[in-house]
């Protein structure tokens, strides 16, 4: 019966192991050295948290940021011996990889530098700010012999490994529509300070002139969907609204259709409640198939599985998978293969699409306003 396979799906993934039985906690007695690029927000937030969890498989052997208070407060609040500020320092570091966490304009620099020193990546998303970039980044790590995988970490949510499976097993069916809904304040339009006093929220800033949430966040459903659906992306079109007046909009829509088929729509922004006391963040998947339903809401906290044999309540997780995606780097480098970790061409992917719905966003928005000038 439907309740009985999917929760015993669902607790082999809990659990550590795949369908096939296969550790998924990394390989044992394998322990790997990882120096972090770039000790900001990002960082200190998802990474380095993550990464004191994966003590027995990686050690952090250094922080680099050419921030000195950046890098010495994260290395005080993660126990971090090696603290530097020079990068050319920083490749002195016995280590196997890099997990670059820097703004997205300075990807292109510290991939390339870290494939000249031979060492393994991991890149945060956006990949870089243009294709031409990533195309750069891919050459450099290829011919060094290193590997190039993009931070996805959504992929390894227990949410959205099951809904893989549940997907390739056919439970409901084949999937004909996806709608992935992320609609947020990004910490507010203001930082407010102990006294009082208002100043805009330079993180937020920051992301919306790298292209804004499609470009910044974005990527992650659509490399969801390109996973979940397993097929590419045949053509797509980009819609936005302006809250406010930066180049990028603030909010946006994402439909895209795929060469079997199946359509999604992504709908995001970065003005969702931005000026509000208490904001109430959307996140939400709805996979919708010929036989059945699945849905997830982050805020409400249900995931679920609708099919004509009746609903499965199912194992409710957030949608972020730092650790586990760390693991899997761990094995990548220990094995020389990428495994289940998102290539650099699923990153060139997932922000080519952005980058060019959000220009079409653009584009269209001129043409309205050419039209009613």
């Amino acid at each position: 019966m439907l309740s009985v396979r999917v929760v015993e799906m669902v607790v082999r993934w809990v659990g550590g192991r795949d369908n096939a039985g296969m550790d998924l906690m990394g390989l044992a007695g394998v322990m790997k050295r990882i120096g972090i690029m770039g000790c900001g927000v990002v960082a200190r937030r998802g990474h380095l948290p993550a990464l004191m969890q994966c003590g027995d498989q990686l050690q952090v052997a250094a922080v680099f940021d050419p921030v000195r208070t950046n890098a010495e407060a994260a290395a005080a609040e993660f126990g971090v011996k090696r603290v530097c500020t020079d990068e050319a320092d920083f490749w002195q570091t016995d280590m196997d990889g890099v997990s670059v966490c820097s703004p997205a304009p300075v990807h292109l620099q510290n991939v390339v530098a870290a494939a000249a020193h031979g060492k393994h990546v991991l890149c945060e998303k956006p990949l870089a700010m243009t294709d031409a970039d990533i195309e750069a980044m891919i050459a450099a790590t290829t011919k060094a012999g290193v590997l190039l995988a993009t931070g996805f970490d959504y992929r390894f949510s227990p949410i959205s490994q099951t809904i893989y499976r549940l997907v390739r097993d056919g439970t409901i069916g084949t999937v004909r529509s996806l709608r992935l809904i992320y609609v947020w304040h990004l910490h507010g339009k203001y930082a407010v300070a102990p006294d009082g006093t208002r100043t805009l929220n330079q993180r937020r800033v920051g992301r919306m002139l790298e292209g804004g949430p499609m470009v910044d966040c974005g990527v992650h459903q659509i490399d969801l969907a390109r996973w979940w659906v397993g097929s590419e992306v045949a053509s797509f079109i980009g819609r936005g609204a302006w809250v406010e007046d930066y180049e990028a909009p603030d909010h946006m829509w994402l439909h895209m259709d795929h060469a079997n088929g199946a359509h999604t729509a992504v709908e995001i922004s970065y003005t969702y409640g931005h000026t509000v006391k208490e904001p109430v963040p959307v996140f939400q998947y709805h996979i919708i198939g010929t036989d059945g339903l699945i849905r997830y809401d982050s805020q409400a906290k249900y995931f679920e599985v609708r099919t004509p044999a009746g609903t499965q309540q199912l194992p409710f997780a957030h949608e972020k998978n730092f650790v586990a995606m760390y693991q899997r780097f761990a094995r990548a480098m220990a094995t020389g293969e990428l495994g289940d970790l998102p290539s650099a061409q699923d990153g060139l992917m997932a922000t080519r699409i952005a980058r060019e719905a959000t220009n079409q966003a653009i584009a269209h928005r001129a043409g309205l306003i050419q039209k009613g000038a």
